[in-house]
């Protein structure tokens, strides 16, 4: 028998995504063991206001109608997940999102039960103040796989920015020096980097590991030799004063929290919106995305894929240096041992959260900040969570949002391969 054009018809294949309806699913099924195995009584009270840019009434809710009425909508959403995915749809963004704010807001009642209060603005100030430097960290960590150059080395970065930030600044008495330093401090980590993982073909994560013991280990030796003994004159940064925006510094509850902010954290809202705006819609970014997904086909038009790559590590590094720069010119006007503990490793996590995209990676930041928050948040109204899962929530979260929610996400093509031309 031939077969012909007219004939022949192709196989569809479909898949079923059940990834998100498991998480989902998962989710609705803690919170209801959670509430019925720990009922609450009383009322929750969420404060919108701060009491000092602005006053809104607090709002009281009835904790157990309020906590179950929460859950039938989460178990609605968890449902229509598993309908798409018997259908073989997609679901869409939104759903996950209102899942998670309608989530939150119910443990959250939960928490605050007996007349506890939730400072609404408090917990968004504090959740952007810890996520400023994943932020920083995740756009690196973007440039640098979009590139094709998989950074490690984000946690090395953003320790050696705050070491010369803190040194830099405490010396010359100006937080914009230290800011340099910083600049610098995250640009030598990213040289190395770029230089052994791109001029010598050295495996990227294993030096990306080294670097990160190797600036933990260097920085701890220099605190212990040279700030410890000369606190006051090498370990006393001058930290970034704030800075409120007039009219817009005055919106009740996003004003306070996200214009009445520092330096650094009005010069990450520019570099997210550069970054973003520049990989897509320049010839900066066009090569960089074409030496990360196709560098032979790069090669070809006349683009030098690896000075491309060195440059744009470097340029990583510069991100990230000032990302570090924010724990001693801003949180804290000192340094102290390993003080980033880890946020460059969940910065990387944002980044894939984010698949590779600055905006998305930001977002994810803010995620991941969040949860940081919450767990002061939850310390503080003393809920009978045992304290060494506290410890461990931003890093369920982290691991939550990647494993549950990311959905299927897909690396750059040449992301951790190094090329040889010819």
């Amino acid at each position: 028998m031939t077969i012909t054009a007219s004939t022949f018809t192709p196989e569809i294949v479909r898949t079923r995504h059940i990834k998100l309806p498991v998480t989902l699913t998962v989710v609705t099924v803690l919170l209801a063991l959670l509430f019925v195995f720990s009922p609450v009584t009383g009322e929750s009270i969420f404060r919108i206001s701060d009491r000092i840019s602005f006053t809104i009434a607090d709002i009281h809710v009835a904790s157990a109608p309020t906590m179950w009425i929460s859950w039938v909508i989460l178990a609605v959403l968890a449902a229509w997940t598993w309908w798409d995915a018997v259908a073989y749809r997609r679901t869409g963004l939104w759903v996950s999102i209102v899942f998670a704010v309608i989530a939150m807001f119910a443990f959250l009642t939960w928490a605050a039960q007996d007349g506890g209060v939730v400072p609404v603005a408090g917990t968004l100030a504090g959740a952007l103040s810890l996520s400023v430097p994943l932020v920083y960290g995740a756009l690196a960590g973007v440039i640098g796989e979009r590139g094709g150059v998989v950074n490690i080395a984000i946690e090395g970065q953003l320790l050696l920015g705050a070491f010369t930030a803190v040194l830099l600044s405490s010396i010359t008495r100006n937080p914009f020096v230290g800011l340099v330093g910083a600049i610098i401090g995250g640009v030598m980590v990213a040289f190395v980097l770029a230089a052994f993982a791109i001029r010598y073909l050295v495996d990227q994560i294993i030096v990306g590991v080294v670097l990160n013991v190797l600036v933990s280990g260097l920085t701890g030796f220099l605190y212990g030799a040279l700030l410890a003994p000369n606190e006051a004159a090498l370990n006393n940064a001058v930290t970034f004063p704030r800075w409120k925006i007039p009219l817009l510094g005055d919106i009740p509850v996003i004003g306070p929290v996200f214009f009445n902010q520092t330096f650094i954290v009005y010069l990450m809202y520019v570099v997210v919106a550069i970054v973003a705006w520049g990989l897509y819609r320049t010839r900066w970014g066009l090569r960089l995305r074409s030496v990360g997904e196709h560098p032979q086909a790069a090669d070809t038009v006349g683009i030098k894929v690896n000075p491309t790559r060195f440059w744009n590590v470097l340029l990583a590094g510069a991100i990230a240096g000032i990302g570090g720069a924010y724990f001693t010119l801003v949180s804290v006007p000192q340094f102290t041992k390993d003080m980033t503990a880890g946020l460059g490793f969940i910065a990387l996590a944002a980044v894939i959260f984010g698949g590779w995209d600055p905006i998305k990676a930001t977002l994810a930041a803010l995620l991941f900040g969040f949860a940081t928050s919450l767990q002061n948040l939850l310390s503080v109204l003393s809920t009978p969570i045992p304290s060494e899962f506290m410890l461990m929530l931003p890093y369920v979260v982290t691991i939550l949002a990647v494993a549950g929610f990311a959905g299927k996400i897909t690396a750059p093509a040449a992301d951790g391969s190094p090329y040889i031309k010819g």
